[in-house]
């Protein structure tokens, strides 16, 4: 038993430290508090969009949505809820010639995503049609129906129809609760809030796997157990 002391010692110590490097994942795993864009697709279902709102282009019977929530990335983004039909929702806004409608769906999303010491302003999602010109982007479409606006420095969409008062797609921890904003800075991927302007990549966007960090630490490790492996092994030759 004394021989194979030192590969046990080294196996245990190789599973302390996997277990410490999972652990410090999940520690920093976090998601992000802003509105998330979508389009309605012709079976009626909602996508993630793939422009942001100042470049995407709707034409004349679309329907967008936009949804406040908490989310870790595009996969696992919460949906406008509720009935989103274009004939309902421009009922009673008549077709112009030279101009478009398109139908927006407004969710202010629940209390459980609000910023601390907030609400939604409406528990359930609000519809609005906007009459455009034919070359209007999405942006205008929401300045039409649902101001105040607010944007960041970044063109990141922060606020619609005020809300919510303050912040702009900040990291809140997963295991902080709602309300509770995280320390991390607001990274550039594609995981994040998209900015007014920036092209997406879809309903692909963020793999919801884990991080480079907690990758290359699993590797770190493994390797330094290989070692301790090849080590006790030399001994016992």
């Amino acid at each position: 038993m004394t021989r194979h002391r030192p590969a046990l010692r080294a196996l245990l110590v190789l599973g302390l430290l996997l277990a410490v490097v999972g652990t410090a994942g999940q520690a920093q795993a976090v998601g992000y508090r802003y509105w998330s864009f979508w389009d309605r697709d012709a079976a009626g279902t909602w996508v993630y969009a793939t422009q942001g709102p100042s470049t995407a282009r709707p034409s004349d019977g679309d329907v967008q949505g936009f949804r406040f929530s908490v989310s870790e990335d595009s996969k696992h983004s919460a949906k406008p809820r509720g009935p989103s039909g274009f004939a309902a929702i421009c009922a009673k806004t008549p077709a112009r010639e030279g101009a478009k409608r398109v139908a927006l769906v407004l969710d202010f999303g629940t209390a459980d995503d609000a910023p601390a010491g907030s609400a939604p302003p409406d528990p359930s999602p609000r519809t609005a049609c906007a009459r455009l010109d034919e070359d209007a982007t999405t942006a205008d479409a929401l300045a039409a129906v649902a101001e105040p606006l607010r944007y960041d420095t970044n063109a990141l969409l922060c606020a619609i129809a005020g809300y919510p008062r303050t912040g702009c797609g900040e990291a809140v921890s997963e295991d902080a609760g709602s309300g509770d904003a995280g320390s991390g800075d607001r990274p550039e991927a594609s995981a994040t809030p998209r900015r007014a302007s920036e092209p997406g990549s879809g309903d692909g966007d963020g793999d919801g796997g884990p991080s480079v960090g907690l990758v290359a630490g699993i590797a770190a490790v493994a390797v330094l157990g290989a070692g301790a492996l090849w080590q006790a092994r030399r001994r016992r030759g």
